[in-house]
């Protein structure tokens, strides 16, 4: 097929995302401005520019509409559906409504909700939608500094646990990558917490999780859960032999051919990991960030690099200084 009807092609299915999905965000004008930093060319499997809006149309954005009606599903299929069940395990599986529901809010009074990182990162940001959405009372959300105290009583003072009633700890992401920021956190939250109180059930609720990062959570065994809506699978991996995004009806890409444009801008954005962190590869992002684990193409900003580039989907990357 020749350049022209495949940018065409391209350009429709654009126009119909832009107009619908990611109104909030990008405009046919961001496209056009994104595009032309790559190159074009005369053949439709060595123009990086077709390459780039290829992979834009099959970009997932999740807009403040869909990021609410998720943290909806998060807390009934992940927390609500599972502790009533619970509950009528310990009753002789009844279905009384009477009984289900006292327990279960007698439940939820001795549950507390946080958000991983600290209270500038995305998870603790979706905590007010998830209050919000779930019609929660505000004393249900506590920040990780609240779960211990200082014991003064004593002639050292020691770590204790703020609140012994509390007897379920569930922390809230919207995505893990590769497990790394979560392993880090819940090593200096969980594993206190739970030396402090070996009885207690924590939990870990995310809307989004890639199998590598739900298997490395799980190994680390610190949490009774670890859950999310959606599992991305390695289909979810742009660019690797089992991507989703490359059937064959898309005779007209190069996997590899895109994986080497993907490689070498992305290894002057961003030299560590050229393809997103620890090789994430995904083509996610959301209306609050954009996840470092996708393509640096489509985030990265050059100034902040010394670069010259202008992401389509700006990520406000973590200073931790």
């Amino acid at each position: 097929m020749s350049v022209e009807l495949v940018l065409d092609s391209l350009q429709i299915k654009l126009k119909q995302l832009t107009e619908t999905i990611w109104r909030e965000k990008i405009s046919g004008a961001d496209i056009k401005r994104w595009s032309e930093q790559f190159s074009s060319s005369i053949t439709v499997h060595d123009n990086e520019q077709l390459q780039a809006l290829f992979l834009l149309s099959n970009f997932i954005y999740f807009g403040q509409v869909e990021i609410r009606e998720l943290l909806k599903s998060l807390y009934r299929d992940l927390y609500r559906t599972p502790a009533i069940h619970s509950i009528r395990r310990l009753n002789g599986d009844t279905a009384e409504w009477s009984l289900l529901q006292p327990a279960f809010e007698t439940y939820r009074q001795k549950t507390r909700f946080l958000g991983v990182g600290n209270p500038s990162e995305s998870g603790v940001h979706l905590l007010y939608y998830f209050r919000q959405e779930n019609a929660l009372p505000k004393s249900l959300f506590i920040n990780s500094h609240e779960i211990f105290s200082r014991d003064t009583t004593t002639a050292v003072p020691t770590l204790k646990i703020a609140d012994d009633d509390i007897e379920t700890y569930v922390f809230i992401d919207d995505l893990c990558g590769s497990g790394t920021q979560a392993s880090a956190y819940s090593k200096q939250i969980v594993e206190p917490l739970r030396a402090l109180k070996p009885n207690v059930k924590v939990h870990y609720l995310m809307l989004f999780a890639t199998t590598d990062g739900l298997e490395a959570i799980r190994a680390l065994k610190r949490f009774d859960r670890v859950e999310a809506i959606y599992e991305l699978d390695n289909t979810f991996k742009a660019l690797e032999p089992t991507s989703r995004i490359f059937t064959s009806i898309d005779t007209d890409f190069d996997r590899v051919k895109i994986r080497s444009t993907c490689q070498t801008i992305g290894s002057r954005l961003w030299p560590a990991h050229p393809l997103g962190y620890k090789d994430g590869q995904l083509l996610l992002g959301f209306t609050h960030n954009t996840p470092d684990n996708a393509l640096p193409i489509f985030w990265m900003d050059g100034p902040a690099t010394g670069q010259v580039w202008e992401p389509i989907f700006k990520r406000y990357h973590k200073d931790y200084n």
